[in-house]
């Protein structure tokens, strides 16, 4: 066995160890969830006529902003990344543990994600669906691998960063886009609550890992936490329309500095004592990241100039942002 793989059955024991831990995690997540299904969300009240419903909510949605639009359909392709994220959990965290409840769990929640956007891009017209649904093959073809080096602990930490990610971005754009169209603005609500949830839930986990091995814990959180790829991020056009959602204000590298803050805070990175000199180095990393994520958005801000952009996914329509 070389070292590489001991590593790894050491965090393997450890995570082992978590049973009572995730369990408990896993029956106060369910506790406070409140489980509802995409035709909840878009049916027709009843006695409601259900032509005059979809039609109602395609002429609101012709209210809703291009770049609105461009940020629904990232979030909803990112979502329907699912089978990528369901393998690669799957593979890391084992299919034959305890860890496989949550992971299906967790699929089943998720799942409901993508539908439920999808099912609204159909309803109101708000995306061209025939391209989205080209972009949606192109995507899940291309594949996500992200470099975690069969890590099981960068596991929890990227699921941490990410579902917090996916959270902001997805209210922001729930925000921006139901100021014409109400409906979009509960759908979305009701996914980031979800995707609040599932972030506490990897947070905690976290906290548990760094309580038993913090030494390699600091580790692999410090190769992570300095910036994350996006489920998305191999998706056509997803350079262009994530910088679309930057200049909406809907999500960007001011938020993921944020979100790296609220993580040092919560996990008291700082305050942790009786490291070794990996240890020691990896905090060290950690504390610095703010100060260069800081530099990185103030460089980006200096330099963003004024861009036209036009994606067929949003009808072609040329549009301008600052």
């Amino acid at each position: 066995m070389n070292m590489s793989e001991a590593e790894t059955l050491a965090k393997v024991e450890v995570l082992a160890d978590l049973e009572e831990e995730v369990r408990e995690l896993m029956v106060a997540h369910e506790s406070k969830r409140i489980l509802w299904f995409p035709s909840e969300l878009l049916s027709a009240a009843p006695d409601t006529d259900p032509d005059k419903h979809i039609r109602d909510l395609r002429r609101r949605a012709e209210g809703i902003s291009t770049p609105a639009r461009v940020a629904l359909a990232l979030n909803l392709l990112t979502e329907e990344g699912l089978p990528h994220f369901h393998r690669l959990l799957a593979a890391y965290l084992g299919g034959d543990t305890f860890w496989s409840k949550w992971t299906n769990l967790w699929t089943a929640e998720e799942d409901r994600h993508g539908a439920v956007l999808h099912d609204y891009s159909r309803d109101s017209l708000v995306l061209n669906n025939p391209v989205l649904e080209k972009m949606q093959f192109e995507y899940l073809k291309s594949g996500f691998e992200p470099t975690w080096d069969k890590d099981p602990y960068r596991v929890f930490v990227y699921t941490t960063l990410q579902e917090r990610a996916t959270q902001v971005s997805h209210a922001n754009t729930g925000k921006l886009a139901s100021e014409y169209e109400p409906m979009i603005g509960t759908v979305l609500a009701n996914v980031a609550k979800e995707e609040a949830r599932h972030y506490v839930f990897y947070r905690n986990v976290f906290q548990e890992v760094l309580a038993r091995d913090p030494n390699r814990a600091l580790d692999s959180a410090a190769s992570i936490m300095p910036s994350i790829d996006m489920p998305g991020v191999n998706m056509p056009h997803f350079r262009e329309m994530a910088d679309v959602i930057r200049r909406a204000g809907i999500y960007g590298p001011r938020d993921y500095l944020k979100i790296v803050e609220e993580q040092i805070r919560y996990w008291a990175i700082d305050a942790i004592e009786g490291l070794n000199e990996m240890g020691k180095k990896a905090q060290e990393k950690i504390m610095s990241i703010p100060a260069r994520l800081e530099r990185v958005a103030d460089a980006m801000e200096t330099r963003s100039r004024a861009k036209t952009f036009a994606f067929a996914v949003a009808f072609a329509r040329e549009f301008e942002m600052e």
